[in-house]
């Protein structure tokens, strides 16, 4: 699968993501480190990348056409956290599952956002 991580996800992600077969494009220590949102959002769009990050802005491109969202919004984030909770999403769905998905992660629960359906689907998953 094609992803895209932000620079707020762990090194240690991107290695078992790519460990795991995955072409991942990490931001981290380009000159596209730091850019704003809109044009991060378009990387990914225009690499055809499910994007994984911890800014829950992008939960407003949930209504446009998109290969994949996957926010991680925890309390107290640290490394292990973040890279926990992004292995265990990843193993959830499906590569083709993902065109059209947003899922945002919270401490105990997770929320799926299906684009072609337009409809939310809390999921009350635990994941402590």
């Amino acid at each position: 699968m094609k992803i895209l991580v932000d620079e707020n996800i762990p090194l240690t992600t991107v290695r078992a993501l790519r460990a795991h077969g995955h072409d991942v494009l990490d931001i981290r220590g380009t000159a596209d480190e730091g850019i704003p949102d809109y044009a991060l959002w378009e990387m990914a769009q225009c690499g055809e990348r499910l994007l994984i990050t911890t800014d829950k802005g992008f939960v407003h491109y949930r209504e446009q056409l998109h290969h994949g969202i996957l926010i991680i919004r925890l309390r107290q984030p640290n490394r292990r956290k973040i890279h926990e909770r992004v292995m265990q999403t990843i193993a959830q769905f499906k590569a083709a599952e993902w065109l059209g998905l947003l899922v945002v992660i919270r401490d105990n629960t997770q929320s799926v956002w299906r684009e072609s359906k337009r409809e939310k689907r809390a999921e009350g998953n635990s994941f402590e």
